[in-house]
């Protein structure tokens, strides 16, 4: 910890995730976190080794943080009703945290966090759900990515308010899920 400031590592990256959340992902700066600490850019060097750093950090937290909600949901739950859970957990934090969620879709270098237990909880989440449904490799990883793309999809159009129409999306949402449901009962077999 800084005497001065009363900085640490997590006190900067939970700032600029607060900062992300007001501002945007995208505009999220070392300058910004210094300001909301008072203190020169330099100070934040010894907590982050730069901007890329300071939003990998974000992107780690945010994950974890999607990761406890959909984890929770998941307790004692399986089959469809373990996937609607997963869902709608990973909707509600989409629109709860639109540009902290931004931040996990980052590129980051495998090397540099291959191991993160964020992004390895969330696979382990993932499989929890699939397992309900029987999926071998390789439909395991397809069904994977299925899922992923439909409610990332879903998730930033709603919260960009990408869906214009009378209808709200949240009278969708149950009906795609089901429509899920129903695509991963029938997974087709590649043998």
């Amino acid at each position: 910890m800084s005497p001065r400031s009363g900085l640490t590592t997590e006190r900067v990256v939970r700032a600029a995730a607060e900062i992300a959340d007001e501002i945007g992902f995208e505009k999220l700066t070392l300058s910004a976190v210094a300001r909301k600490f008072g203190v020169k850019d330099p100070s934040l060097y010894v907590h982050v080794r730069n901007l890329h750093d300071l939003r990998v950090r974000v992107a780690l937290l945010a994950s974890d943080e999607l990761n406890d909600r959909i984890g929770t949901a998941l307790e004692g739950r399986s089959g469809k009703d373990a996937l609607v859970a997963f869902a709608d957990a990973y909707r509600s934090y989409v629109l709860d945290h639109p540009e902290r969620y931004a931040a996990t879709q980052i590129r980051m270098d495998p090397a540099e966090v291959g191991n993160e237990p964020a992004l390895l909880r969330s696979i382990e989440l993932t499989t929890a759900v699939l397992r309900g449904y029987e999926l071998e490799e390789p439909e395991g990883l397809d069904a994977a990515r299925l899922l992923r793309s439909t409610f990332h999809g879903f998730a930033t159009l709603e919260a960009a308010g990408g869906f214009a129409h009378s209808r709200a999306p949240g009278s969708s949402w149950p009906h795609i899920v089901d429509a899920l449901h129903l695509t991963l009962s029938n997974w087709p077999s590649y043998t």
